[in-house]
């Protein structure tokens, strides 16, 4: 097996750094984030009818993925601290499954897709941990619990 030298912005050796953006200017961003999570029939009925026992679902899950946004750059190692201007967090209940969009907004010399993401994945982990109890099964498991379809809708630069 050959191995070529590849030179990377983030890591040089062993050694890991940030990328410097202070040359860059500051600009309008944004970035949208959607994912979904499956969940059982009973589930989704105690979430339409709000008699979860932990609470309000939807609530826990907006304020958990503004929090979350925030934090981004706390568990992404590479992921600059920028000025966060703008949160947006819409749950939708389905059929089967709740799904979750964030917007992030900034004016700044880097991407929110990583806040937005982040945002999408802890709303959503965060629905979990609401209706947990709901969702295990006589062993303890999670069966038909899935987090799936995570993505970035779309990102505006400018």
């Amino acid at each position: 097996m050959i191995f070529v030298e590849k030179s990377f912005t983030h890591i040089e050796a062993d050694r890991a750094r940030m990328v410097d953006i202070s040359e860059k200017n500051n600009v309008l961003r944004m970035a949208r984030a959607a994912g979904e999570i499956v969940l059982s029939a009973e589930t989704m009925e105690k979430i339409r009818t709000g008699t979860v026992e932990k609470g309000n679902v939807f609530a826990t899950a907006r304020v958990a993925a503004v929090l979350a946004v925030k934090k981004t750059p706390e568990t992404i190692p590479m992921c600059h601290q920028i000025p966060i201007t703008g949160i947006d967090v819409d749950l939708e209940i389905g059929k089967d499954s709740v799904s979750a969009v964030v917007e992030v907004r900034t004016v700044g010399k880097t991407g929110v897709e990583m806040e937005a993401l982040t945002g999408v994945s802890v709303a959503l982990l965060t629905v979990w941990d609401m209706v947990k109890s709901a969702e295990k099964d006589e062993t303890g498991n999670y069966p038909h619990t899935l987090i799936r379809n995570i993505r970035v809708l779309e990102k505006l630069k400018g």
